[in-house]
């Protein structure tokens, strides 16, 4: 299609596109505003080889795998509930509870959501205590050279709101609503797409020239006023 094409799109349906955009903000921001709040603290924990031994640091790369299922377990999240003297059952705790591993790094992240703040670094600090110290205990009956010191990096933490975004929401939301108002208009445009509206959209259609058009009235409607017939060649005249 022609420039002139796209703007005369753009003029027919574009407050489709405005509207959409308009409408997808708008129902963001206002679920983001009756979000309840989530905070989320992280804690990273430290799993260092006792030796700079290559075979050893391969074999601490894939105990972290392990580390990290073992800390997601229904018992662990009940020592950590009693330890930590929270009000929620195990599974709920799970729920709200990540752990992720860095190989490049040997670190451990463990990453607790609550809607109080503190209660979410408490829950992370606390998983992560408990983790240290069950590693630490058992790697001290191990031989110095094949242990893998577990520690928390920095226990001074905070915490980080993850909902309610209303802004980012808003934005996300008119992105959403703008592809959506696109896909409408593209939509229309296919379904019209055999109309020929304009002399030019003809021609080249059928590769022919135009050599007229139906006249409009004023209010812009074709006209329905009959074109006078020619009189018939030897017609009889009417009686005087």
């Amino acid at each position: 299609m022609s420039i002139q094409e796209y703007m005369r799109i753009l003029r027919r349906r574009g407050w489709i596109i405005l509207a959409a955009m308009l409408l997808g903000g708008a129902a963001a921001f206002a679920i983001s505003y009756f979000q309840e709040p989530l905070y989320r603290a992280t804690v990273e924990i430290s799993t260092v080889p006792a030796r700079a031994d290559w075979g050893l640091g391969n074999s601490a790369k894939d105990l972290m795998r392990n580390f990290t299922a073992n800390m997601r377990t229904p018992e662990v999240a009940q020592r950590v509930i009693e330890r930590a003297q929270l009000d929620m059952n195990p599974y709920d705790l799970l729920a709200h509870l990540q752990t992720q591993e860095d190989a490049s790094t040997f670190t451990i992240k463990v990453q607790a959501e609550n809607p109080d703040g503190e209660v979410a670094k408490l829950i992370a600090l606390t998983a992560a205590d408990e983790f240290v110290e069950e590693r630490t205990a058992y790697y001290a009956q191990q031989d110095k050279r094949d242990r893998i010191e577990v520690k928390i990096r920095s226990r001074a933490i905070g915490y980080d709101q993850i909902q309610p975004k209303p802004k980012i929401n808003a934005v996300a939301g008119a992105v959403l609503g703008l592809l959506f108002g696109i896909a409408i208009v593209l939509a229309l445009t296919w379904i019209e797409a055999d109309l020929l509206r304009t002399p030019a959209a003809v021609e080249r259609s059928l590769d022919l020239p135009v050599l007229g058009a139906i006249p409009k009235d004023s209010d812009g409607r074709e006209s329905a006023q009959p074109v006078a017939e020619a009189p018939r060649v030897g017609a009889p005249e009417a009686a005087g």
